[in-house]
């Protein structure tokens, strides 16, 4: 079950739930967090989309054609139906970012790559704070050999975003930490 939580020295005025994992059938999570800083309010929502359940034999190739072929089959049944609750999950935080009357931060893995349709509908009309303050690799996720960048940040325009770092030394989860720092003055 996912859980994610927001942590804030400032105000926090309303908070609600997008997205409510329950393990059986749903292991994504969304939320939204309004807090007021400086006088101005902030939405803030999380997210973790649908995981695929990848574990590392399924995508390992041994060079066996017919194993190979049943393992890239296996990979497709298993693709396509997270791909469908990720439009269905996107589409619900979509309109929450849609109708915020504040300025918005997205935060979170949505265990998809920079082009995927997860990237471009979450990210579509906001910045995304690795290009535009992030050097080297923004690649979290460690688990594979193979880097892979699945955890983002996006921000309305009038959140300035300064730094981007994704901390190699911490090693809490699958996933290394991804810090950022914005300008609220816009």
């Amino acid at each position: 079950m996912a859980f994610l939580k927001l942590f804030s020295k400032h105000k926090v005025v309303e908070s609600k739930e997008l997205i409510k994992s329950d393990f059986y059938t749903n292991n994504a999570y969304a939320s939204q967090t309004d807090i007021e800083i400086k006088g101005k309010v902030y939405r803030f929502i999380n997210v973790y989309l649908e995981p695929f359940k990848f574990e590392k034999g399924m995508v390992k190739i041994d060079g066996v054609k017919e194993e190979d072929e049943q393992k890239l089959k296996n990979i497709v049944k298993r693709l396509i139906p997270v791909f469908k609750k990720h439009q269905d999950q996107v589409d619900t935080i979509n309109e929450e970012i849609e109708n915020s009357p504040y300025p918005v931060i997205i935060a979170g893995d949505l265990n998809s790559v920079p082009n995927s349709y997860e990237y471009y509908h979450l990210g579509d009309g906001l910045d995304d704070a690795f290009v535009k303050a992030g050097k080297g690799s923004a690649t979290s996720f460690h688990d594979y050999k193979f880097p892979i960048r699945i955890d983002y940040i996006f921000t309305s325009k009038t959140v300035q975003p300064l730094t981007y770092t994704v901390d190699r030394s911490v090693k809490l989860s699958d996933h290394y930490p991804v810090i950022a720092t914005f300008s609220l003055n816009h």
